[in-house]
């Protein structure tokens, strides 16, 4: 065939001669494996194997890569086993042949299923070798090249497909040629009318706008000139994918979507790059927001570049890149570098790093799946991440999905700042833990020892990491946590019922499980802590006969100290600090809660003795808690900055500030951290000298 007479010669302007021998052998070899069979397009079936080894041999890879390309149908279309290919070329090729193929001999309950079983086992292999995944995508390309030979409905899987999976996996490996071929072919076929109507909208817009982009780079080039910069400019329209996705998400109409061109600029080195920069935003007048510098902060694929959007001629919005050479090799091809330009730049070192990192990565999460779906849809998670560039207090980049919140920032950092976090500065500011970082965001993280991961967590975290981290927290130290806290409650119940604990027996134990239904004495326990058990009937329950106890050992209350974790919680309706005199109230899901015990919620609205525990505030306790105050000040200047500034003063922290003004006053509602009643009230006797303060009190209501 033609095509094959093309590969050999253009393969042997990089492969030794055997290697070329070696091609030729493989395509004789799958040549006779696949006689008599043909695509849907009437060629015979060669043709395809022959096109996918095409597409790989422009990007310079390896013989056993292109080997891989020719036969990589062959075990999961003829009856050639993977032994017969790795006896005749090699264990290596046998590898990468397996690594593609599909699981044929594996019967599946759904169609979903089985596709997600074939991904699964691909990037099993892939993570093993990144070859595979090349293979796969040329194989792909070539199929959405050919797509038009199948039924619309099979066009229509194939190419949603595609731009699910296929196309975000070549943008992760940098892959930005077949990437965007992907794209494109995956639009076309997935919204044949909608694509139809771009290409006419394109095509019209082209004739309108291509004085005013002539004109536009005329004056880039004559500006670079006259600055003495060597640089090759070009001009390039937007692919029509990306003109969509943006009418999408932005809700433009076409003629709404403007920035449909955009020019390159390759000049000879870094320096240059920026001082390109500065020239053409002397030309053009930069839009505010519109500048990215990837060449400092590369995106986590390789990829490097500056972009920047101005204002061109006639308001038009033009995007610039500015690249060097170098990046603009690795820019099109990723990781594929590797075999196309030899070369022992660190910049590909760290290219590889990253890949590796990230297959490293798919590795952990196919480890903890075990269900192919499920893998599956975190697959399709991680393949679509942002470029989100956030930076520790030392300087250190750390890259996160977009989406990604502070919580996501302190477990990327460590499992134990996660665990421990309570807060976060961001630039320098409070903010709330589940604020969405940005690139160039400064965060830090506030820990403290006694805290520990709050269940809503999971409703906002981005990362897989932090997800994990929280709910292995949830099901097993708070579950430990819980069956403690509960056997304190159930001993106060028994000592309140003048039964002694440590006489209870086995048997007793074993019946009272039994009839709470549940499978052990832990999981009693636990269900107490959290209320859904009350103490005082699993008391009762213990009706056999057990030595009472003499009327001096008598139930005590529980100690409060914290430090118990998501088990105890302080009512936020009273905000009760240590030296209040307190009640213990348990809410079923919720465990036990803590108020002051003249709260209005409880006297009002909970009437059965058997949910109250008696509580107390034990002696040593080392963490802060929330109190809030209110303050009426004459309306002065800075009459705020001086109240905040006393609070400073008396070691305390506001968390949340409110403010309501009428007339000559304003009622201020601050939310104060403090230790205990003594440290409120030093807090309240510093306000009380401030002359503008006309009447302040704490709030229990």
């Amino acid at each position: 065939m033609p095509e094959a007479e093309i590969l050999f010669s253009e393969t042997s302007h990089y492969l030794k001669a055997e290697d070329v021998a070696q091609l030729k052998n493989a395509y004789l070899f799958g040549q006779g494996a696949h006689s008599g069979q043909f695509r849907k397009s009437g060629e015979p079936y060669i043709s395809h194997p022959l096109a996918v080894a095409g597409i790989l041999s422009k990007l310079h890879l390896d013989v056993p890569t292109l080997t891989a390309a020719l036969l990589h149908d062959v075990v999961e279309d003829t009856d050639i086993s993977k032994a017969e290919i790795s006896e005749r070329f090699g264990e290596s090729v046998a590898e990468l042949v397996d690594g593609v193929s599909k699981l044929t001999k594996i019967e599946f309950q759904t169609q979903e299923e089985a596709q997600a079983e074939n991904f699964r086992k691909m990037l099993l292999a892939m993570a093993r070798d990144v070859r595979v995944i090349l293979i796969k995508l040329a194989d792909r390309l070539h199929n959405m090249r050919t797509l038009e030979a199948m039924q619309p409905v099979k066009q229509r899987s194939i190419a949603r497909e595609t731009l699910e999976i296929y196309a975000p996996i070549a943008h992760r490996l940098g892959l930005n040629n077949i990437y965007q071929e992907l794209q494109e072919l995956g639009f076309r076929y997935s919204y044949p009318t909608r694509y139809k109507v771009l290409v006419k909208a394109t095509k019209s817009a082209r004739g309108n706008r291509r004085e005013v982009v002539g004109k536009i780079l005329e004056a880039i080039n004559h500006k670079l000139k006259e600055s003495g910069v060597e640089a090759e400019v070009s001009g390039r329209e937007k692919h029509l994918y990306s003109i969509y996705s943006k009418m999408v998400d932005k809700h433009l109409s076409f003629s709404e979507v403007l920035d449909i061109y955009g020019f390159r600029v390759i000049v000879k080195d870094i320096p240059a790059c920026y001082v390109t920069l500065g020239m053409l935003h002397s030309l053009y007048k930069p839009i505010p927001g519109k500048f990215k510098d990837y060449i400092a902060i590369p995106k986590s694929n390789g990829y490097q570049s500056l972009h920047s959007t101005l204002l061109g001629p006639y308001g038009l919005p033009i995007e610039i890149q500015i690249r060097t050479a170098e990046m603009h090799r690795i820019a099109e091809n990723g990781v594929a570098s590797h075999w196309l330009y030899k070369t022992t730049d660190g910049d590909f070192n760290d290219l590889h790093l990253k890949t590796s990192q990230w297959l490293q990565s798919l590795l952990e999460t196919l480890s903890g799946s075990t269900d192919s779906l499920e893998f599956l849809e975190h697959l399709k998670i991680d393949l679509f991440p942002g470029d989100v560039y956030v930076f520790t207090p030392q300087g250190k980049i750390l890259t996160l999905p977009r989406g990604s919140t502070a919580v996501d920032f302190a477990y990327a950092v460590h499992s134990d700042v996660g665990n421990c976090c309570v807060a976060v500065k961001i630039n320098g500011e409070h903010a709330p833990l589940r604020t969405q970082l940005k690139s160039g965001d400064r965060v830090e993280i506030v820990t403290a020892p006694y805290a520990k991961p709050n269940p809503a967590w999971l409703s906002y975290v981005a990362t897989g990491r932090a997800r994990s981290h929280i709910r292995y927290f949830l099901k097993n130290i708070q579950y430990d946590e819980s069956v403690k806290l509960g056997e304190r409650m159930l001993n106060q119940a028994l000592l309140f019922f003048k039964i002694n604990p440590d006489l209870v027996t086995e048997a007793q134990w074993d019946k009272l499980v039994r009839d709470c239904g549940v499978k052990s004495k832990n999981e009693l326990m636990a269900e107490m802590a959290l209320g859904k058990q009350l103490p005082a009937i699993v008391a009762k329950r213990l009706t056999a006969p057990i030595e009472s106890i003499s009327n001096d050992q008598a139930a005590g209350p529980i100690t409060i100290l914290g430090t118990e974790g998501l088990t105890v919680q302080f009512a936020k309706c009273c905000r009760p600090i240590p030296g209040d005199a307190i009640v213990g109230l348990i809410k079923k899901d919720y465990g036990l809660v803590i108020h002051v015990h003249d709260c209005s919620v409880i006297s009002s609205s909970h009437k059965n003795a058997e949910n109250y525990l008696d509580v107390a505030w034990g002696k040593e306790i080392t963490r802060t808690f929330e109190a809030c105050i209110k303050v009426t000040v004459i309306n002065k200047q800075g009459v705020l900055a001086r109240v905040a500034a006393e609070i400073a003063k008396a070691e305390s922290n506001i968390d949340d500030i409110a403010m309501e003004s009428d007339g000559d006053y304003t009622q201020m509602r601050f939310i104060l951290q403090v230790d205990n009643r003594q440290h409120l009230a030093q807090i309240l006797r510093g306000l009380r000298h401030i002359k503008e303060i006309a009447k302040i009190s704490r709030v229990k209501e």
